[in-house]
């Protein structure tokens, strides 16, 4: 099994001139989302995340400083991670949902067997996918007792203003008065099965 990276040429590594006073930053943010990237994929501590990405820029042929330990502490912190997607043709149909991810504590197996050893710790993803591509192009990552609903909004403002919003698909856990108030105007959402509430009944 072989993984490829590639990395653009034309990628713009190093930040240009801001123009204000004070230290200017090295490196752009699609550096630092790089490092990040690579650190998270292959679950390495930062500095061996800088020891790999300083090996494949040199295999790469590629003269780049690499950031260092500091800096990625600092930038990770404020970093603005831009999702690249294929757009759609025509206003977006975009589909949300959310779905629980077990953080921490035992498996099911061994929970059921021997019993839980500590309480599990459970986070919820919210995903917004483009219905035509299939492309992920909204997510948040929240604690499991906080609802759908207020998540929306945060769910919309990633979609970028240059192209229209035409349907929101999701179910009615999402269809309140607070998203009619905040996004009504730029799609209606279209239900998909009974309100969240309604569930088991």
């Amino acid at each position: 099994m072989a993984l490829a990276i590639w990395f653009d040429p034309e990628t713009q590594w190093l930040a240009a001139p801001t123009g204000r006073r004070g230290r200017q930053p090295v490196f752009t943010d699609a550096a630092i989302q790089t490092d990040l990237t690579l650190k998270a994929l292959f679950g390495l501590p930062l500095r061996q995340a800088t020891g790999m990405v300083a090996s494949l820029l040199e295999l790469a042929g590629l003269h780049w400083p690499v950031p260092d330990f500091c800096t990625l502490c600092r930038r990770q912190k404020t970093l603005t991670v831009h999702i690249p997607y294929r757009p759609s043709t025509g206003a977006l149909h975009l589909l949300i949902d959310s779905t629980g991810v077990k953080a921490e504590g035992d498996g099911e197996w061994l929970a059921k067997k021997h019993g839980p050893s500590k309480p599990r710790d459970w986070r919820k993803v919210h995903l917004g996918i483009d219905a035509e591509t299939l492309e992920v192009r909204a997510f948040a990552v929240t604690g499991s007792r906080i609802g759908d609903a207020p998540v929306l909004p945060d769910l919309l403002d990633q979609i970028h203003g240059d192209q229209p919003l035409g349907i929101v698909t999701a179910d009615g856990a999402y269809d309140t008065h607070a998203y009619h108030r905040y996004g009504g105007l730029r799609g209606p959402i279209r239900g998909q099965g009974p309100p969240s509430h309604h569930r088991g009944a």
